[in-house]
């Protein structure tokens, strides 16, 4: 990080990511409770419905979640590696239901905006007065010729973590010595911008263990990703990146790292420029809003239209979008934007009860990202609202990246930081 000491950074962001959350509310006057339902268990929805009650304990918040437990997307990457278990990075919601949040386990099919209802496949009905929609993604599995959903359970994405997680741990474990690994990595926006270079990053890790010959490559629609310099960086001192016996290698979309087609029977990736084949490929497709998004009309194209000082939707009165399915441009589809977002919009629905205007808000982003053993990196940053035209910025020299060529000491530091970041977004966001 360039302008402010990391440490710094660590202790404040919490504080100005709440700023907008815990300053200034009126009480809510007495009366019938008001209702807010969340639809959508991951960060964005977790948070909003913890921070819903938090601000006023009079709510009556529930959320509805397809599964009984949620798989963090972030640190799935070590358990490619070995480093962590699924079962580590997998929460219960008994420590929303401690906060007062019904939690409903059913598919949520459809949200009726004038009768303010949200209606399941189970055949619930659900009333509001504010609904948050946290969707999270979909994939376009029309992207890539040959790669379909039911291809996936066999050539994994892996980018919703779970089953997905284990079925490509183990084919990595079966693989042969000496065997090749490919990534195909998305165009923007997807979720978790590094994530597919720290996917690489972590197979490579568990590869240079146990298959020490094997090959990692990136195929990407991209001619530049986050974070890039660092990764180079990193992969160079443990991998061997630029050499002849590099572990890893990274294809641009202008050297033909763009993805057409897939032949699933003999792995078979064709490329615009010449074909490819893996012993195991994972591919990462170009993405969307998640279903119920599209369901409920709430998009605008592949992404859902916000007012940025709220996240309540441009189609819809009274129903707010937050985290992954969000059109929150600068801020990248990540964890912990989702959870910046859903404290200014838990702020803005209290305001709304009360009858005032939503405040000015403050967002924060920081994403940690493991490269190998004791080499960590990571970028942060504090984002306002330009209420003029409606888009996130970045505040200058509020945050910044690791610093390039950093000692073995700041690296293995920013690993440690990274662990105890994982555990205080999961803190923050269901205990």
């Amino acid at each position: 990080m360039t302008d402010i000491k990391r440490r710094d950074f660590i202790r404040t962001t919490g504080g100005i990511a709440m700023l907008g959350a815990t300053l200034g509310f009126p009480h809510v006057a007495l009366g019938a409770p008001r209702r807010v339902v969340v639809v959508g268990g991951g960060v964005g929805g977790c948070t909003v419905a913890k921070y819903l009650r938090k601000l006023d304990p009079n709510l009556a918040v529930t959320l509805i979640e397809t599964k009984t437990s949620y798989t963090t997307c972030f640190m799935s990457n070590e358990v490619l590696s070995g480093e962590r278990t699924l079962e580590s990075i997998t929460f219960g919601y008994d420590g929303l239901r401690r906060h007062g949040v019904e939690v409903v386990t059913d598919t949520v099919v459809g949200i009726d905006p004038v009768k303010k209802t949200v209606t399941t496949a189970g055949g619930k009905g659900f009333d509001y007065d504010a609904c948050v929609v946290s969707p999270g993604i979909g994939f376009k599995w029309d992207a890539i010729d040959g790669y379909d959903e039911a291809v996936a359970e066999d050539i994994p994405h892996a980018w919703n973590a779970g089953p997905q997680t284990k079925i490509l741990r183990r084919q990595l474990q079966a693989m042969r010595q000496g065997g090749r690994v490919i990534i195909v990595a998305p165009p923007n926006p997807f979720k978790c911008p590094p994530g597919p270079y720290e996917r690489a990053s972590q197979i490579a890790l568990y590869c240079k263990h146990h298959n020490p010959r094997a090959k990692i490559l990136i195929l990407d629609a991209k001619d530049a990703f986050s974070k890039q310099g660092l990764y180079v960086e990193g992969w160079t001192k443990l991998y061997g990146y630029g050499s002849g016996n590099s572990m890893i290698e990274w294809v641009s979309a202008a050297a033909g790292g763009k993805v057409e087609s897939l032949d699933p029977t003999t792995r078979t990736l064709q490329a615009e420029i010449e074909e490819f084949q893996g012993d195991v490929v994972n591919i990462i497709p170009p993405q969307k809003a998640g279903p119920i998004a599209f369901a409920a009309d709430l998009v605008d194209g592949d992404w859902c239209p916000v007012d940025k000082r709220t996240f309540e939707s441009k189609r819809h009165k009274d129903i707010y979008v937050l985290g992954d399915a969000s059109s929150a441009a600068k801020m990248p589809k990540s964890a912990y934007a989702a959870n910046s977002q859903a404290k200014v919009a838990a702020a803005a629905i209290i305001n709304r009860f009360n009858g005032r205007e939503p405040g000015d808000p403050t967002f924060v982003n920081t994403c940690y990202s493991v490269v190998g053993e004791d080499f960590g990196i990571s970028v942060a940053a504090v984002y306002t609202l330009n209420a003029a035209t409606n888009t996130i910025e970045e505040m200058p020299k509020s945050g910044g990246v690791s610093p390039a060529n950093a000692s073995p000491e700041i690296r293995k530091r920013e690993v440690s930081y990274a662990h105890s970041w994982f555990k205080n977004v999961i803190n923050d966001m269901m205990e």
